[in-house]
């Protein structure tokens, strides 16, 4: 995994109120070893984003919005800006994320944006890619994916994307219960390191975390952390019960 760190991302998505994030914030504190030797991440709702944030200020767990806005202030009823979710104590955002390019419109081009401005305000992006079921039943899986990375981080630098995290997502996998095989993954892992390292450098692309997300399970991260190009795992339903989501970050 050539020394890098990994990630193992919650994202509860539309779930859990103010009362019922604290609490199972604390329950997620006392499950998780504070020495343990991946990085955790968890992404609440914009409302439970503060009070997440400061239960979890002392734990080695960080805190992430699940979207943000490209503009830093102005007349943008309803969204919130990349400075807003650094005052809450964050660390970390996700951008692009299936469902929003699904439902609510995100392009490449709006992934470029919010990602530029997330990482001016010094928050690391978790930056989603996947391809549909039609998508990949045409073949073209690894030309989608080569677009959305190449149009998502266009215009920074290496330098700029050394905190980058991308997480692959197969859209036919994420709640279906279908998980890519293992022969997938690593294929597609592979390609993506490659396809960052020919558009910026070959050091970016061996440091930068790439995660997998799509029906990550207990009973499957282990496999899924033994492929060489697998950095960690972008977590839905399973993150939502201190047992599975402790026992996925302990997967070793």
């Amino acid at each position: 995994m050539a020394n890098r760190t990994p990630l193992i991302a919650g994202n509860w998505k539309l779930h859990k109120d103010c009362a019922e994030s604290i609490a199972f914030a604390e329950a997620l504190n006392k499950a998780i070893p504070a020495d343990i030797d991946v990085d955790v991440m968890v992404a609440p709702t914009f409302t439970a984003l503060y009070p997440v944030c400061e239960c979890l200020k002392t734990s080695p767990i960080a805190v992430a919005a699940q979207d943000m806005f490209w503009e830093t202030k102005g007349a943008w009823t309803g969204e919130i800006s990349a400075e807003m979710i650094r005052s809450c104590g964050c660390t970390h955002v996700i951008i692009g994320h299936s469902e929003r390019r699904q439902f609510f419109g995100e392009t490449d081009e709006t992934v470029n944006a919010k990602l530029k401005a997330a990482l001016s305000a010094g928050l690391i992006p978790v930056i989603c890619i996947g391809e549909t079921d039609e998508e990949r039943k045409a073949e073209k899986t690894f030309e989608v994916l080569e677009t959305q990375v190449k149009m998502g981080l266009k215009g920074l630098s290496a330098a700029e994307l050394s905190s980058a995290v991308l997480a692959y997502e197969p859209v036919w996998a994420i709640g279906t219960g279908n998980t890519a095989t293992p022969e997938m993954v690593q294929e597609v892992h592979a390609f993506l390191r490659k396809v960052v390292a020919d558009g910026f450098q070959k050091e970016l692309a061996n440091a930068m975390r790439i995660l997998y997300g799509g029906s990550v399970k207990s009973g499957n991260i282990a496999e899924l952390m033994a492929l060489e190009d697998v950095d960690g795992a972008l977590v839905g339903g399973a993150s939502l019960e201190t047992e599975s989501f402790s026992g996925i970050v302990r997967y070793k």
